[in-house]
């Protein structure tokens, strides 16, 4: 009965590790510059062989937020000290560009010292996971998040605002927030909040939602350009492109492109260029 009873538990064992999840290996920035965050079990860092994006010096029209952008990523790869930043305003106009161009900045002047880690919106409620991940790491981590924004019935923001300026454990040393977002509180607001007739505590509504972009120790706002900005965008493309084609012809071209745009911007400029690549017969680099 004994032999038969340790059979019979083993068996059981076997079967239960057999139907058991696999153990997750531990999670690490080994081997790539870039990695996006995959909350679903295991949780897992998957890296990013090849980045897509814009040589720093192609954009154009945003030289002030460029600066001070650049100035803050590269404060925080060399160890010091360096703020949370929120990039928000116009469509197009450059703002995830410019956050994946200024870490390949730090990461030619240093290589390997900064990985970028991009999450995505619908899983900004598992970034203190992803802190708790990223705190034990040796490298620097600045987590990216683009088109943020949220809803008045969506709790996900005090998710965010715990961790990037409150709760017991705080923001790890190694780990830089950037989140870009057409908003600038990220949270919608009525018309009806400047009504404070019938508001017994008019402010707290207001408070509670522009209290999360006060989590963020930068603001940089985006916005619409003119059409010099607009043929320095156009022309700074076609040089690097290298495409065959007369300024007088690029500007007419642009100017018909965006006119069925409706609206002139950096991501409306490259749209612009990848046509008239096409039409040329040049592939991209």
């Amino acid at each position: 009965m004994d032999q038969a009873l340790t059979e019979l538990v083993a068996r059981i064992a076997e079967a239960l590790e057999r139907l058991a999840p696999p153990v997750a290996p531990p999670v690490t920035l080994d081997g790539a510059d870039a990695f996006v965050w995959h909350p679903t079990s295991p949780a897992h860092l998957s890296p990013v062989t090849r980045v897509s994006r814009v040589d720093i010096g192609l954009l154009k029209g945003v030289e002030h937020q460029k600066g001070i952008l650049l100035e803050n990523t590269l404060r925080f790869a060399r160890g010091l000290p360096a703020n949370n930043t929120m990039l928000w305003g116009a469509r197009g106009m450059g703002k995830s560009s410019l956050v994946k161009a200024t870490h390949a900045v730090a990461n030619q002047e240093n290589p390997g010292c900064l990985a970028l880690i991009e999450i995505h919106r619908e899983d900004i409620r598992t970034l203190p996971d992803l802190l708790n991940v990223l705190r034990t790491q040796p490298r620097r981590c600045l987590i990216l998040c683009d088109d943020l924004s949220f809803e008045k019935e969506d709790s996900d923001y005090k998710a965010l605002k715990s961790v990037l300026d409150g709760g017991i454990e705080g923001r790890p040393d190694n780990v830089v927030f950037y989140a870009t977002s057409n908003r600038r509180h990220l949270m919608p607001r009525d018309m009806s909040e400047n009504d404070r007739g019938a508001a017994i505590h008019a402010t707290e509504a207001t408070e509670e939602k522009v209290s999360l972009s006060d989590r963020f120790g930068l603001w940089l706002g985006f916005h619409n350009c003119d059409q010099p900005t607009y043929f320095a965008m156009i022309e700074g493309y076609a040089a690097d492109m290298k495409l065959p084609v007369s300024v007088e012809d690029l500007h007419a071209y642009a100017v018909e492109w965006s006119m069925t745009r409706g609206a002139r911007s950096g991501r409306v400029a490259w749209q612009c260029i990848q046509d008239i690549a096409g039409r040329l017969g040049v592939k991209a680099a």
